[in-house]
């Protein structure tokens, strides 16, 4: 699972992550804004966290570089080395040189970056030293399961969930391109172009717009639809992949949690009764953000005609995210929380994220949980009593059934949107 910040690499492993991946803003695809960011002063701790949690990290050094990134990186390598990952995520062959000298007992993982598409390819890798191959998302299931035959000994990892590039494994170059080189996707930076809607123009009648149509859907002509594997889990392990990976380290923590567990929940199922049903995971899946589902190029030799959003840029969730549990309680002690002597329950604290009324039912889910329950009371900070929990705000709630893990608890609307269902659930190639 993804780890944007070291809170979101706390709920990934916590909501059933093997393993997370992390990376610090120079050396990664993805520059992180929010949260508590992972930095080299604070990497050695967020590796740490993982591991005493019972989770491995890795490291993506995965950008293209050039001399003074070459130069940077070896000037920050002792933080790198004193931080002791579980492996490296790499794709240019200079870094690669670079964390063979400086860490040569470090496992090394080939990044998707080096669109590894062939048996002979990682083979390549593995005489280089590499332990892992991040194969290309272009690839379908038989090819991948044929690699694995041909280098049995070669751990193989596969993207099985989350937003796609319409370039080619992610080498793009329309961001730098449209920012005049200020946003640039191969280091971490990317603008999203192809999400954005755009209007033809005819260079003899400049200021004259014209629509771009596909079939009346919309001007979003680049934008794919988001990677969902959840009903291919079997085909996926019988074909050897070795590790299951989602994109999305500028996802949400609501995001990251609940896919983390639906894949979780769904692969202990497909371990333990091959023949399982996946749908429920699926639907568990509707519920967080995304552009349409699609099986991308796994289940054939092609790109699915359907898998383009042609209506929407940005990802819609089928829930909403209402709120995070906060690791306390109503103290009583406190002036204004003494009502916690009540003897029908206790008040948990919460952060919210969307609006939510009182006696509205809710849908928690927690690492080991999930269940719908009524907000009987809502309380604010100076012990008054409202109707209404207003977004962003820190309050106290009263429910009809509490959370066990209330420190690691989420919770989000009932139910799926109306229409988010029908619209998605055909556009998985199935």
């Amino acid at each position: 699972m993804p780890a944007g910040n070291i809170e979101k690499l706390k709920y990934a492993v916590k909501y059933g992550a093997d393993a997370v991946y992390l990376g610090v803003v120079d050396f990664s695809l993805r520059a992180m804004r929010k949260g508590e960011l992972i930095t080299l002063e604070n990497l050695k701790y967020a590796i740490d966290t993982a591991r005493n949690m019972g989770a491995k990290s890795y490291l993506t050094l995965n950008i293209f570089a050039f001399n003074h990134d070459i130069k940077l990186l070896e000037s920050c390598m002792d933080k790198i080395v004193e931080s002791k990952p579980d492996a490296l995520i790499i794709s240019d062959v200079g870094i690669m040189r670079l964390a063979k000298k400086y860490m040569p007992d470090t496992d090394i993982h080939v990044s998707t970056q080096a669109n590894i598409l062939n048996y002979e390819a990682v083979k390549f890798w593995q005489d280089m030293g590499a332990t892992r191959a991040i194969l290309a998302r272009e690839l379908p299931i038989k090819d991948v399961a044929e690699i694995k035959n041909k280098v049995p000994d070669m751990e193989l990892e596969c993207f099985i969930h989350g937003a796609q590039c319409v370039s080619f494994s992610g080498r793009c170059l329309l961001s730098d391109y449209m920012t005049d080189g200020e946003r640039k996707a191969n280091s971490g930076n990317c603008s999203q172009p192809c999400r954005w809607s755009y209007k033809l123009v005819e260079e003899t009648r400049p200021g004259q717009y014209y629509e771009i149509e596909e079939n009346e859907k919309g001007t979003h002509i680049l934008s794919t639809k988001d990677l969902c594997l959840v009903r291919h889990l079997k085909e996926m392990i019988e074909a050897g992949i070795d590790s299951f990976k989602v994109e999305g380290r500028t996802k949400s923590l609501y995001y990251v949690s609940a896919v983390a567990k639906a894949y979780r929940e769904a692969i202990d199922a497909v371990m333990e009764n091959p023949n399982a049903d996946m749908e429920e995971y699926y639907q568990e899946l509707l519920k967080v953000g995304n552009r349409g589902y699609t099986t991308g190029f796994y289940l054939g030799e092609g790109y699915p005609k359907d898998g383009y959003s042609y209506d929407i840029s940005k990802g819609l969730a089928g829930a909403d995210f209402l709120c995070e549990f906060l690791d306390g309680r109503y103290n009583a002690e406190n002036d204004y929380l003494k009502f916690t002597e009540d003897e029908n329950g206790e008040y948990y604290k919460i952060r919210t994220k969307n609006k939510f009324n009182k006696n509205e039912d809710i849908e928690i889910i927690s690492p080991s949980e999930k269940f719908t329950a009524q907000v009987t009371e809502i309380i604010n900070m100076k012990g008054e009593n409202l109707e209404l929990a207003n977004t962003n705000d820190e309050l106290y709630v009263k429910l009809t059934k509490a959370p066990a893990e209330y420190k690691y608890a989420l919770a989000r609307t009932v139910g799926i949107k109306g229409g988010v269902n029908e619209i998605q659930k055909c556009s998985c190639g199935d």
